[in-house]
């Protein structure tokens, strides 16, 4: 950790920085430049975390060396982390291509998308069962029959499932029927909601938030660690823009940056990120050849009937056309479109 003192900080108070760092047992080495006099401290910075260091009078600035997410950055774990969703690998070469409707609905056309997706080479089929809405008026999901539609859904075309958990009370009973759980873009910040779904033992898809940055993300990924749970994929959805051109900003550019600071796998959502289905192709080709662990991508088979975001669904052809363009792509990065196990079916 370094300290940066005022620029008029007296010699009484660098001499009582200095003996404030000593009395936690740390040793300090002193620099005076010509414009700042900056306090390098040597030791465990984990014996400083409480230490209201910047209250010292004559302290500028706190500039911590390592990390605050010790369980997410490479520091702790240098190589790529792989996450195993029912067989299905995620990180490390390893491709999680997700695919499903935005909200869970009627049987019949649940097992349609389904069918085409798996039959496009998805291997996991994601679904909102617990909706959480901008509008109090919108459809809010179907619940728990949603849950248990979307089990038998995933169980009869062997696809682990994937949908989004919203309450912190709902974690047990949504674990009992998903094989991942996902935490959105609204909830990344929720950390009651966070340290819950760090107990569990289910996997977990953490989306950044709306106007969050990357160090907020991977701050949001330590809560689940730090419970013990350490199955946790990154997403990135996009964040607000001041440009109504699409839904959201993508920023492409986090998958290189996320992959450099941690070692969690990180997916982009161009669904979610674009808002529209004509820019979907581009970003999600550009996400994977940035790197990204796979994709996350909505399909409909009737848009106009959808319950929520059908405008930026995909239909089943444009999927499968995609996921071609996808496939060829993995293999020209020497990735791997990680296999549905064979037990999931």
């Amino acid at each position: 950790m370094i300290l940066i003192l005022k620029n008029r900080a007296t010699d009484d108070q660098i001499d009582h920085v200095l003996q404030r760092v000593e009395a936690l047992g740390l040793q300090h080495h002193l620099s005076r430049g010509t414009y700042r006099t900056i306090v390098g401290i040597i030791g465990d910075e984990e014996l400083l975390r409480e230490e209201p260091l910047k209250a010292i009078p004559g302290v500028a600035k706190v500039v911590p060396v390592l990390p605050p997410y010790k369980l997410a950055s490479r520091d702790a774990h240098p190589d790529p982390s792989v996450v195993d969703v029912s067989g299905v690998k995620i990180g490390g070469g390893n491709l999680g291509m997700i695919a499903g409707p935005c909200s869970v609905e009627d049987p019949d056309r649940m097992h349609r998308i389904a069918e085409h997706v798996r039959a496009s080479g998805a291997n996991l089929f994601r679904g909102g069962a617990f909706k959480p809405r901008t509008s109090p008026y919108a459809f809010q999901g179907m619940g728990i029959d949603g849950l248990k539609l979307l089990r038998e859904v995933g169980d009869q075309h062997g696809m682990p499932v994937v949908t989004e958990v919203t309450d912190p009370r709902l974690v047990e009973v949504v674990s009992e029927y998903a094989d991942m759980l996902q935490v959105g873009a609204r909830n990344m910040q929720n950390f009651a909601l966070l340290t819950e779904v760090g107990k569990s033992k289910r996997p977990v898809l953490l989306k950044r938030g709306m106007a969050a940055t990357i160090n907020d993300l991977l701050m949001c990924a330590e809560y689940i660690l730090s419970q013990g749970n350490m199955n946790v994929v990154l997403c990135e959805r996009g964040i607000k823009s001041f440009d109504p051109a699409t839904r959201n900003l993508f920023d492409v550019a986090a998958v290189p940056v996320v992959h450099g600071l941690s070692h969690l796998p990180i997916i982009v959502d161009p669904s979610h990120a674009t808002g529209r289905p004509d820019l979907i192709p581009s970003c999600a080709m550009a996400g994977l050849a940035a790197g990204a662990d796979g994709v996350h991508i909505e399909v409909h088979d009737c848009p106009e009937e959808a319950k929520s975001d059908g405008p930026q669904a995909l239909l089943p052809d444009q999927y499968r056309e995609l996921f071609s363009q996808m496939k060829s792509l993995a293999e020209l990065l020497n990735k791997t479109i990680s296999p549905v196990s064979e037990t999931s079916a």
